[in-house]
């Protein structure tokens, strides 16, 4: 690895409207560009809207989808990749040749397309498929890794991303402020808002408290420090289809510490240098040469996989667990 500067940001993306989402990533790469990041990178689901997608039919979402990387929104990003010469990351839902549907995270560069990332969890619509692997790409003189929104909750998802070589990951969300049954959790009524700029304490009080930032540093620098890697948050901020978003776009370093990280109240991006040294000082870097496999047997048992986020949980008559939407 080298010195580098990445930016992660945060904007209010709208439910199905790419075109207003792709110049809302064109003005954004613009102002990281102009602050020297050589990479910036934006939220899951971020070109078309993503929660909006819950009740939508099959054909409803392919509609919606595109390939990868031969698609309308593809070549847009690469436009915006060489207007600005940085590399640029976004999501999007991608369809392939027989009509899967996958929650995609897309790379592209000054020159085109990098590569693509499956969500290995998705869940917020049941036509999409999970992801069937790791993806660590060589870029710009690092080792590079993605894992989107929920992969990340999965400890096992960041420490084989981490074995695999990368020494970034990008962590691309759409998440905080969600119903939740945890103290303090829960959803910011729409009004505070639509009130940020007459009063924003509130607001930013909720989105610091345990229904936004507070909940994500329970888990979060964990990831980074465990395995001695830089975690690279993105998120939306605003209305976000039935619910506020908190943006907290934020880089966290290989100890854990947040390097950068956004206090805004509206659309924004942040720039962090990365450096190695904190690679090779890092505690996760030792536990990675300090773990003994042949204890971990029942880590790989098979099992019946089920990824219910915990905005889910609400309960139906018989009390079992339905999900929401």
């Amino acid at each position: 690895m080298r010195d580098i500067r990445v930016a992660t940001a945060q904007f209010e993306n709208l439910d199905n409207n790419k075109g207003a989402n792709l110049d809302r990533i064109d003005a954004l790469t613009g102002r990281a560009a102009g602050q020297g990041a050589e990479i910036v990178s934006f939220h899951e689901g971020c070109i078309p809207g993503y929660t909006w997608l819950q009740p939508l039919t099959r054909h409803e979402l392919l509609d919606v989808a595109e390939f990868v990387p031969n698609g309308p929104s593809v070549a847009r990003l690469e436009a915006i990749a060489r207007k600005h010469q940085v590399v640029v990351m976004a999501g999007l839902i991608e369809r392939d040749e027989d009509e899967r549907l996958y929650n995609c995270y897309v790379t592209v560069g000054p020159d085109g397309y990098l590569t693509r990332f499956r969500k290995l969890h998705p869940f917020v619509n049941p036509h999409l498929s999970p992801g069937d692997g790791y993806n660590v790409i060589d870029l710009l003189g690092c080792k590079i890794g993605f894992l989107i929104c929920y992969d990340n909750n999965l400890p096992e998802n960041v420490r084989m991303t981490a074995m695999l070589g990368a020494e970034i990951i990008f962590m691309p969300h759409v998440t905080c402020c969600l119903p939740s049954v945890m103290p303090g959790r829960g959803t910011v009524d729409r009004q505070l808002w639509e009130r940020r700029d007459r009063d924003p304490v509130p607001l930013r009080q909720q989105f610091r408290g345990p229904k936004g930032r507070e909940w994500l540093m329970r888990w979060l620098p964990a990831r980074a420090y465990e395995n001695g890697v830089y975690a690279v948050f993105s998120n939306p901020v605003g209305w976000d289809y039935d619910t506020v978003k908190p943006g907290l776009a934020m880089i966290l370093d290989p100890f854990g510490e947040v390097i950068v990280e956004s206090q805004a109240l509206g659309d924004d991006v942040v720039v962090g240098l990365l450096t190695p040294d904190k690679i090779s000082q890092s505690s996760g870097q030792r536990y990675l040469k300090a773990r003994r496999p042949e204890l971990y047997g029942k880590l790989v048992e098979p099992q019946e996989s089920v990824t219910l986020p915990g905005w889910a949980m609400e309960r139906t008559d018989d009390s079992r667990p339905a999900p929401r939407g």
